[in-house]
Formats: structure tokens, sequence, C-alpha cells
């Protein structure tokens, strides 16, 4: 595959990403839609939960992404014996991770302080978080299963499972959120129960497959049970806790914006809901881009063809900018539609359809960013991007929605569009930042080869 062209490859690694990643959120368009026909109260509780579960799990996750530069540059310097080592102490360190994750799910009230919640909101965001907790484990075990698939380039069995997942979703949100079979009619929290059962069906069915399938023997996943090495978690941490802080503010950033906004009650919280997962829903274009251009760079890194690495950024980037701004002329053109899909509600739809065009502003921005930060990680370069974010999007981003959507202090309150605004201001500039720092990065490389991984 290395010596193929660049677009090809980046096309043959991406598609499969893509619709493992659409089959994800997927679930989550699935969640809101049906917590939407229950009512505001239940959409509210699973947008405000399922954000609060991002930025605790994705932060978790991010650290796990290390392993797949790790395995692409060892894959790409043929080193395979070596891969299966990562994997295993990769799946020591989600164990390790897991445990926070799951108590603080379980403890989610430095959270809730922040949203002043009702409590009939609150109930149902407590609960919808238990039940989630039970699909941390699964989830970054199939997470592992999911970066060492990417990092040698086969990433069509992950695209399978997550489907299955899907297929799943509706039969089990129906079985759970209404009650049937003896199972009580749980509501919005079902979905969350919905998840757990997927996460851990997935996470099986990947791992049996990965033992048994020819083409991952190579590479003696499962050739002994390897004790917790402080030297390989320590390597895989040094990468991977710049990415999960990376992703950290990200997705808190995201996730304090719908809590500060949860505080305009339940209809302008449920048009946030919809706008903020249309926009997770386009950013998967990006970021399967971004994953497909992550990895091939790494393996040409492995290889020791630096320029082969930088032409892999410059197309995937390229690329990413033209589909992101199609994508964000079907938003603008399509808000109201796109609203009315979601809910029923008028008031709703009214208030998303406003903050869908902020959305598709946002996402121009947002596959810049996708792509050029995924491309940095392949080129194991973590700490500059972590700081380029917290000073975007907690800053401009956080910050200035805080002044924009609930203060005087510039203009008149302008509410959840305020934050919006801020929101596509502070993905510019991390966009053309961590764009600028991929440049100068892989120029450097072509002066300097990087040694043998």
């Amino acid at each position: 595959m290395t010596k193929a062209p660049i677009l090809r490859n980046l096309l043959h690694l991406t598609w499969p990403v893509l619709v493992a990643q659409l089959a994800v959120m997927a679930n989550g368009v699935i969640d809101t839609i049906m917590a939407g026909r229950l009512s505001a109260i239940d959409l509210a509780a699973v947008g405000i939960g399922a954000s609060i579960y991002v930025a605790v799990f994705v932060s978790a996750m991010g650290v796990l992404l290390a392993l797949t530069p790790t395995v692409a540059q060892l894959y790409g310097a043929g080193r395979h014996e070596e891969i299966g080592e990562e994997v295993r102490q990769s799946a020591w360190l989600a164990l390790f991770l897991g445990g926070f994750v799951i108590v603080t799910l379980r403890h989610p009230e430095p959270f809730l302080l922040l949203s002043r919640l009702t409590p009939a909101v609150e109930t149902k965001v407590r609960a919808y978080l238990d039940a989630l907790s039970w699909s941390v484990l699964p989830s970054l075990w199939f997470r592992i299963f999911y970066a060492f698939s990417s990092g040698i380039g086969r990433p069509r069995a992950i695209m399978v499972f997550n489907l299955i997942g899907v297929a799943l979703k509706v039969p089990l949100n129906l079985i759970f959120i209404y009650g049937a079979f003896a199972v009580p009619a749980l509501g919005g929290p079902g979905c969350a129960v919905s998840t757990a059962l997927i996460s851990l069906v997935s996470c099986l069915l990947a791992w049996l497959w990965c033992a048994t399938a020819g083409e991952y023997r190579p590479y003696r996943i499962f050739a002994g049970l390897s004790r917790p090495r402080f030297e390989k978690l320590a390597g895989l941490l040094k990468l991977g806790l710049p990415i999960g802080a990376t992703f950290f503010v990200d997705v808190t950033a995201f996730t304090f914006m719908a809590l500060f906004i949860a505080r305009l009650g339940p209809v302008t919280s449920a048009a946030h809901q919809i706008a903020a997962n249309l926009a997770a829903l386009a950013f998967m274009l990006p970021l399967a881009l971004g994953n497909a251009a992550s990895v091939l760079a790494g393996q040409a890194l492995g290889g020791n063809d630096p320029r082969r690495a930088q032409l892999a950024g410059l197309v995937g980037m390229v690329l990413a900018l033209v589909l992101g701004a199609l994508t964000s002329l079907l938003l603008w053109f399509g808000a109201g539609t796109i609203a009315g899909f979601y809910s029923k509600d008028n008031e709703v739809r009214l208030a998303a359809t406003t903050l869908i065009a902020y959305v598709a502003v946002y996402h121009l921005f947002d596959s810049l960013q996708a792509v050029s930060v995924s491309l940095l990680r392949g080129y194991k370069k973590t700490a500059v991007p972590m700081a380029i974010y917290a000073v975007a999007l907690w800053g401009v981003g956080l910050g200035g929605g805080y002044l924009l959507g609930l203060t005087d202090r510039i203009a008149k309150p302008s509410g959840a569009a305020g934050f919006w605004l801020a929101a596509a201001l502070s993905l510019a500039l991390a966009g053309v930042l961590v764009a600028a720092y991929f440049l100068r990065v892989s120029r450097q490389r072509l002066s300097y080869p990087p040694q043998a991984c």
C-alpha cells in the first residue's frame, strides 16, 4: 500500500473509517430523535448526559490513540513482531483509565453544578450516566482494536462491527425506552442501557475476530499475557497524554457550552443538542480523512520517507477543505428542513434552524483543524497542538461564548447563538495555527529524516 498513489491510498483508508464513524454517530442521532419524540426533558437529559460522558470518556480514549502512530511507524519500518506488545500494554492502560472514567460518571456532581438543571432533568441525567458507565471498559478495549487496525491499514473490520452495533440500536432502544419483555420503560436513560450492551457486543466480536483472522496473525497479539511494563506504558503516556488533554480541551469546551446553554431552559438546550449532533455528524468526514492521512504519514515516516509523509498531509488537508465547504453549504441552505426532521416542537425547530446556520460556518474550520491535528499525531507531535487548543477553545471559544451568550459586557446577550459564534472563531484560530505547525514540522523532517521508530 505504501507506494501506491497518495490519493488512492487516502480514499482506501478513509471510506471504511468514515462508515464506521458514521455508524457510531448514527447511534447518537437515533438517541436524539427517539428522545426528542418523547419530550423536551428527555431530549435535554440525553444531550446533557452525552456531553458529560464525552468530556470524560473521549479524554481517556485520546490517550489510547497514541497506539495508532506507534503501530503505523512500526508497520512502516517492517517491525511487525513488536506491535503485539504495544497492543497488550495499551489494554493495561485502558484498564487503569477506565476505572477513573467509571467513578467520574457515577459521581457527576461537578458537571451538574454548572448547569443548574431542573430536578426532572437532573434525575434523568444521573440515570443516563450510571447506565453508560457500564460501557466504559468494553468501549476502551474496542478502541484499542480500532487504533491497532487503523495503524496497520486494515480498517474494514472496524466498519463491520460498528455497523452491527447500529443495526442493534433501534430495537434495543425500543425495548429500554418504552419497555418490553418484562423490561420497564426507562425513557431517555434507556438509550444509555442499549449503548452499554452494544459496546460489549462490539468489543467481544472485535477481539474474537483478531484472535481467529489470519491477517492479524503476524502481530502475535495473543502470544502471551504481558504484565504491565513501565517503559512501554511511559512511552504511550508521553505521546498519549497530550492527545488526551487536547481531546479534553475540545470536548469540555463543547460540554461546558452545553451546560451553560442549559441555563436558558429545555427548549434552547434541546435546540443546541440538535445543532451539536449535526456538528458532530459532519465532523466524521474530516475525522476519517485525518485518521487516514495520519496513518499514511506515520507509515511513511517509519519507512524513512518524509517527503511522502508531507504529501499525504497536504492532499488530506486540501480534500478536507473542499468537502468541508460542500457540507457547510448543505447545512446552510437546508437548516430548516434538517431541524424539522429532528423535532416536531415548533419552538425547538425554529431555535435549532438558527443554530444550524452557525454550525455551517463552524464546520469549515472544523475540517481544517481535524486533519491538521491528526497529521501531527502521525508525526508524534502532540504537545504544541495541546497548547493551541487550550488557548483557542477554552479562551476564545468557551470564554468568548460565555461573554457573548450570557452577559452584556460586549453586547446584548445573544444566548446559544453567541456560544456558536465564539466556537466558530475559536476553531478558525486553532485550524490556522495547527495547519501552520504541520507545515513547519513536515518541512523540518525533509531536512532531518526521522530515526527508526
